[in-house]
């Protein structure tokens, strides 16, 4: 099955849209350890930082989701774009921390939906059996985060300050403004003009149907396995395993190369093989791949890439399977709601599972590093099995849907 000219222009400006997203929010941990020494925080105040991103791109999600399906998606695309590349601005011109966490706070708010906007537009456009070759097209965005964007961020950062990544993502992204202005066709509102529901009508109907509740329930669990461990890897490898900064971005470019390869062949291996097949063999090779990168001992850098590679590249694949599965849960007119209460909760699990990787740690008295980072470890992979349980019964939901 082909793609149009199009289509596959459209898909492009949404994966430069969840890069640059992706990228600000992904380069946060990368730049933990410098972060941490360049305005004198500690790792939990960093960890409020990673935090404030989420919990208030959570926030925006809630409150978006009963509006979003009333507006043109092209339109609430946009808006929200640009509120993200002002936050973005402001982070890169911020002075020290609390300056800094206000910024957070507010590139969250816009930035934290776009990936709901984005799943959503390609719910709208794309049949089911075209999916996962989108998500896992789209999913590359993340890959290119880490073999193009982390890296040069970590190499930017270490020759002149932390600010310059957060300029390169708000040049980056008005060139995508533009783009998306210029090329991107209107997708109308699906909700029926004569049937207008209030905010808390909708959410109440968001709420009380069974089956989103289901879907919510494991996105949750999806979004604390991740985020768990993730802001705290930059600072494990600079303090725990005394690497230095400016051989962080050899790890962070083998698992962007890891995934950028995988990614496109996870998506047809998706709509080929199966979206709860893929999304359990995923499941299983990132926790031996997790188990084994957070018990490696200091001294071998190469390993430590592998093993890093190997665990994104199997969390891909998760990510790929379970997005195209759960984008297909919403009936049309409350599509745009479900993906931003989905995208809400994702975001606020992440923050909280964010605080609560940082209450979990316990600081090494001898320096920044950390007495028990392979606790987080054994954290994430519990979180992994039972998501296994919960996808299974989104793919029930999903197969009953089409067989209807």
């Amino acid at each position: 099955m082909t793609f149009s000219s199009y289509e596959k222009l459209l898909v492009a400006l949404l994966a430069i849209v969840q890069f640059t997203v992706v990228l600000d929010f992904a380069v946060m941990a990368p730049l933990g350890a410098e972060m941490i020494t360049a305005l004198d925080i500690s790792t939990h105040q960093f960890a409020i930082l990673v935090s404030a991103y989420a919990l208030s791109a959570g926030a925006s999600g809630f409150l978006l989701a009963g509006f979003i399906d009333r507006y043109d998606r092209k339109q609430i695309l946009l808006f929200m774009y640009v509120g993200f590349i002002v936050g973005t601005l402001c982070c890169a011109v911020a002075p020290n921390y609390y300056f800094l966490l206000g910024a957070r706070v507010v590139a969250g708010i816009f930035g934290g939906v776009m990936s709901g906007i984005t799943f959503a537009i390609v719910t709208d456009y794309f049949r089911y059996e075209q999916r996962g070759r989108v998500m896992g097209f789209i999913q590359m965005a993340f890959s290119v985060s880490q073999i193009m964007g982390i890296p040069l961020g970590l190499y930017l950062a270490h020759l002149w300050s932390w600010h310059v990544p957060f300029y390169f993502i708000v040049v980056l992204g008005l060139i995508n403004i533009m783009l998306l202005v210029r090329y991107m066709q209107p997708i109308p509102s699906q909700s029926n003009p004569e049937i207008r529901s209030s905010y808390f009508q909708v959410i109440k109907r968001i709420f009380t149907n069974r089956t989103y509740l289901i879907a919510f329930s494991t996105t949750f669990f999806l979004a604390t396995g991740g985020f768990i461990l993730q802001p705290y890897i930059t600072p494990h490898l600079v303090f725990d395993l005394h690497y230095e900064e400016a051989k962080l971005p050899f790890i962070f470019l083998a698992a962007g190369i890891a995934t950028l390869i995988g990614s496109p062949i996870w998506g047809r291996l998706s709509d080929s093989w199966g979206k709860y097949k893929l999304f359990v063999l995923g499941s299983l090779l990132t926790g031996v791949a997790m188990l084994w990168f957070v018990n490696l001992p200091s001294g071998n850098l190469f390993m430590v890439a592998v093993s890093f590679g190997c665990m994104m590249l199997f969390v891909s694949s998760r990510i790929i399977s379970a997005t195209a599965m759960i984008t297909a849960i919403p009936e049309p007119a409350e599509r745009g709601a479900f993906m931003n209460v989905n995208s809400a909760i994702q975001q606020s699990s992440g923050g909280i599972a964010s605080i609560l990787g940082g209450v979990i740690l316990i600081d090494d008295p001898d320096g920044l590093g950390f007495q028990n980072f392979e606790v987080l470890g054994y954290v994430t992979l519990a979180s992994i099995l039972l998501c296994i349980v919960l996808m299974y019964r989104v793919n029930k939901i999903v197969e009953a849907k089409r067989n209807k």
